[in-house]
């Protein structure tokens, strides 16, 4: 999909939709997997593409088991996305997926535009994702690291969770399962 808010074209995918973008459709690939998963074979289907590859699990709390995204895994992110704002607009063309391409995808591809749009509020960056993937829901802690190195003093934390109270508001069974999962943080004002 193109974007109104950079000069090149967004999508936001999970796992499973990943078969629809091959043939040459995108030239930059951010892909967020689970630690345990095998690599997608779809990846063979895209033609030449630069792609930076991310394992760490869906949480924001470090978690027995699990592996945290780490600020280390946010810089990575934001470096792939200055490297792919240095390339030529008429080759540039990023997917950003993870598992089912709601939280961590959509937390990188906030933070990226962002990045690449200093000069606009966190509220614009956030609503661009969601014009993009409507379920978006940006994992807190990426997003909580992403505004720290960026400098924008709470601007990206407090439009992300505004999203989250929006999309908790609508879908109250997001809430349940937020706190279900270990994420209350990003459910607690919307609790009674």
């Amino acid at each position: 999909m193109a974007s109104d808010f950079v000069p090149f074209g967004l999508t936001v995918c999970g796992l499973s939709e990943l078969c629809q973008f091959g043939g040459g459709k995108v030239s930059h690939v951010l892909s967020i997997l689970d630690p345990e998963m095998t690599e997608p074979t779809e990846f063979g289907d895209y033609g030449e593409h630069e792609r930076l590859e991310l394992r760490f699990h869906d949480v924001i709390e470090p978690t027995r088991g699990q592996i945290a995204p780490e600020r280390a895994d946010v810089e990575r992110i934001l470096a792939f996305g200055r490297d792919l704002m240095a390339e030529p607009e008429a080759c540039r063309h990023l997917l950003v997926h993870c598992h089912a391409g709601v939280s961590r995808s959509t937390a990188a591809l906030t933070m990226i535009l962002a990045q690449a749009r200093p000069d606009l509020p966190a509220e614009q960056a956030v609503a661009a994702v969601v014009a993009i993937r409507a379920q978006t829901w940006p994992n807190l802690r990426m997003t909580e690291f992403a505004d720290d190195i960026l400098g924008r003093r709470g601007e990206l934390v407090d439009a992300v969770r505004r999203r989250h109270r929006t999309l908790g508001r609508q879908r109250p069974e997001l809430v349940q399962f937020m706190i279900d999962n270990g994420r209350i943080r990003e459910v607690e004002d919307l609790i009674d």
